[in-house]
């Protein structure tokens, strides 16, 4: 019961990303994101029917998927000459940033039009004022959630002898647990 739980709120922390990574045309991050729901299902899944590969490719995802997540902190956090204004969560196709950037909490968002000749009427330029907090960090606490939910659930699916999971990597010799398992 308590591997499904964890599962499922895996699955809608990382549904909830994928939303918001949408609607600011991420592309980087909703493709991590949707292997992680991939991932996420083929790890219940492996827990479920007690799948000692499935386990593994679960376990490797993780350390990769907590990887991403640091890197995604440092990017926004601008640490070691990363800078979140490039275009390297759109992959460079566009323009678009964090959807947070023009709709976080307390922002007041104003369309400008250009006044100067032959722009396009489209083009307009958006200023941003009255955030309660900057959307680099709202960016920040969504990976620091996703890397406690992904440490604290292989975690503590770790140190539970009788979980399949803890079994499988018994089996598999990756686990440090004595004593039997109950399947």
């Amino acid at each position: 019961m308590f591997m499904k739980d964890e599962f499922k709120v895996k699955q809608l922390a990382a549904l909830e990303r994928q939303i918001f990574d949408f609607l600011g045309f991420q592309w980087a991050p909703i493709l991590g994101n949707f292997l992680q729901i991939i991932v996420v299902i083929l790890g219940l899944f492996g827990t479920i029917q007690f799948r000692p590969r499935y386990i593994v490719v679960y376990t490797v995802w993780t350390a990769l998927w907590v990887t991403w997540n640091v890197f995604i902190i440092c990017f926004y956090l601008e640490v070691g000459g990363l800078s979140k204004e490039t275009d390297l969560m759109t992959f460079n196709i566009s323009m678009h940033r964090s959807w947070w950037r023009e709709h976080g909490p307390g922002c007041i968002r104003r369309v400008v039009r250009p006044s100067a000749p032959g722009i396009l009427d489209d083009y307009s330029y958006v200023s941003v004022t009255g955030c309660i907090i900057d959307f680099q960090y709202l960016e920040v606490i969504h990976s620091a959630i996703q890397i406690l939910l992904s440490v604290s659930s292989s975690f503590l699916l770790y140190l539970d002898p009788g979980s399949p999971f803890a079994c499988s990597l018994l089996l598999l010799g990756l686990s440090v647990l004595k004593g039997g398992c109950s399947s």
